[in-house]
């Protein structure tokens, strides 16, 4: 059994504190080597999945002509989240995605199981949890090799699906843009911008 050391600890400790969602205004011109996407991805299958499912598929965008079809789906839903924070005059200001600006993109799919998975027999939503898994696990990893990831979320999965011609048994779960960047902020972007505010040990705890 391996036991790490406290320096060890620290660095992981480290690498979580730092990572950030990324943003299109940090990412530079700069190639990702395939070496170090392939730790990234190893990264991601070592998450824990419920089942030993191992649920995750990865399809890596590059295409220019993919990632602008993306690019107008969020326009189009971004417009409608900007009538929903419409009383919020710092919505319109924020940069929220970066999907042209970033090396490549990654979509993150759930792939629905053709049967009975151990441990999510009345959970079926352990699976797709499972995926989350693998993206914080993707994220912590690339931040450890100085690589941005930002989540997009303003997206509907269906479209994503149609324009990147994903088959119905997959289930979109994330959406990436991933590339290095020119710096990686010292706290989380909203929290700077006063957006939300940084909960606490105590303020996480229920009882």
């Amino acid at each position: 059994m391996h036991i790490f050391d406290d320096t060890s600890i620290e660095v992981l400790r480290e690498i979580m504190i730092s990572r950030r969602d990324v943003r299109g205004n940090k990412f530079i011109d700069k190639e990702v080597d395939d070496e170090v996407l392939d730790e990234v991805l190893n990264a991601a299958n070592s998450a824990p999945s419920v089942g030993f499912s191992q649920p995750w598929k990865f399809v890596i965008v590059k295409d220019k002509n993919k990632r602008e079809e993306i690019y107008q789906e969020f326009l189009e839903e971004n417009k409608k989240a900007k009538k929903i924070f419409k009383d919020n005059e710092l919505y319109p200001k924020l940069k929220l995605e970066g999907i042209k600006e970033s090396y490549l993109n990654l979509a993150v799919f759930y792939e629905k199981p053709k049967r009975k998975i151990l441990g999510q027999t009345s959970q079926k939503k352990m699976g797709e949890y499972s995926v989350v898994c693998a993206v914080q696990n993707l994220w912590l990893m690339a931040r450890a090799y100085g690589v941005g990831v930002g989540w997009v979320s303003i997206l509907k999965p269906k479209k994503v699906k149609k324009i990147l011609g994903i088959k119905k048994e997959y289930k979109l779960v994330a959406y990436l843009t991933v590339g290095y960047v020119d710096e990686f902020l010292d706290e989380p972007e909203l929290l700077k911008l006063n957006w939300e505010k940084k909960k606490s040990l105590k303020d996480i705890k229920i009882i």
